[in-house]
């Protein structure tokens, strides 16, 4: 298929930006169905508050529990479900590696 530039309009700024032919080739091969909504700049803008929410908009909370596999005092990044088991790292990975029924 023969992809020539297009110019689209940022849903962001409002400016034109071009849709090249390499990128449309790029995106056919990917399958990605939907054009580009926004021009490099905003698309980067975005990308960075993005980036922010995720890793400074909300603090990852670390709660204590004992592992049900050995008693052992540890801390896990959710808070636990009640009557749900609760691993250390060490019995978490084991059991990963033994399969969800332990050894």
């Amino acid at each position: 298929m023969d992809f020539q530039d297009r110019t689209l309009q940022c849903v962001d700024c409002g400016s034109d930006f071009v849709w090249t032919a390499g990128e449309q080739a790029f995106y056919a091969d990917k399958h990605f169905t939907n054009e580009p909504k926004r021009c490099k700049a905003c698309k980067a803008k975005r990308g960075q508050r993005q980036e922010r929410g995720a890793s400074g908009g909300r603090e990852r909370s670390e709660t204590r529990a004992t592992c049900s596999a050995c008693g052992k005092e540890t801390t896990v990044p959710f808070k636990p479900s009640q009557g749900r088991p609760v691993f250390c790292r060490e019995c978490f990975q084991q059991r990963k590696a033994h399969g969800p029924h332990g050894a």
